[in-house]
């Protein structure tokens, strides 16, 4: 099971909806735990750290060659990371019961990669998913579910217009990607770099207020 962190809902129920959080290639899962405070009381709020080992208190989801562009990434690392985290959340409710028809995922950078891959192809098992400084694969495009199986899934994205790390280009190709499959996302550009800025934290808390 991955190793994580988890702030119980303040307000108590018997399942309540979950958030499933996915930082960035060589961060770890308090980076954005940081954030949890801020999300809505009634979640559930998971962080959860990614697989492959980089250094001392850093981790990614796969690894990555940053020299080519777009990045060549380890793909076979890519669907292993998409199988545990699906693993991970179906061992999660064995701790801690959720509503498994309410869960969120909220990834950043090349976790927020990781929730295009497992919202596009597994969109029956998420409500909806929040892509803050992400981009959706070029090979995940081929296995991506049937479009009348993506109906019911929300998506949500942020990405700075200064990022030096993911270009804003990816951000908009994605939008676009998206709307190919009949997917309007609620999306959002900022003034800003990689990051997740103060505004763009309000808005993700607006967007997860309004489910």
């Amino acid at each position: 099971m991955l190793h994580y962190l988890v702030r119980e809902p303040k307000i108590k129920s018997a399942k309540p909806p979950v958030i499933i959080m996915m930082h960035g290639y060589g961060s770890n899962e308090a980076d954005l735990f940081s954030l949890a405070q801020y999300l809505p009381d009634k979640f559930l709020v998971v962080s959860a750290r990614g697989p492959q080992t980089l250094g001392a208190e850093s981790y990614a989801w796969y690894q990555a060659d940053f020299s080519k562009d777009p990045p060549l990434i380890n793909k076979a690392q890519a669907d292993s990371s998409r199988k545990a985290i699906l693993d991970f959340i179906n061992d999660l409710q064995q701790a801690h019961p959720f509503d498994e028809s309410q869960i969120y995922l909220v990834g950043f950078s090349q976790g927020a990669i990781m929730a295009y891959s497992l919202g596009l192809t597994e969109p029956h098992k998420f409500k909806g998913i929040a892509a803050m400084s992400g981009r959706i694969l070029n090979e995940m495009k081929p296995i991506v579910a049937p479009q009348e199986k993506l109906k019911g899934l929300n998506i949500f994205i942020t990405h700075g217009t200064n990022d030096p790390v993911i270009n804003i280009k990816n951000a908009r190709d994605s939008k676009a990607f998206l709307n190919t499959l009949n997917i309007q996302p609620t999306y959002k550009e900022y003034p800003e770099g990689h990051t997740i800025s103060q505004q763009m934290l309000v808005d993700l808390v607006t967007w997860l207020n309004g489910k």
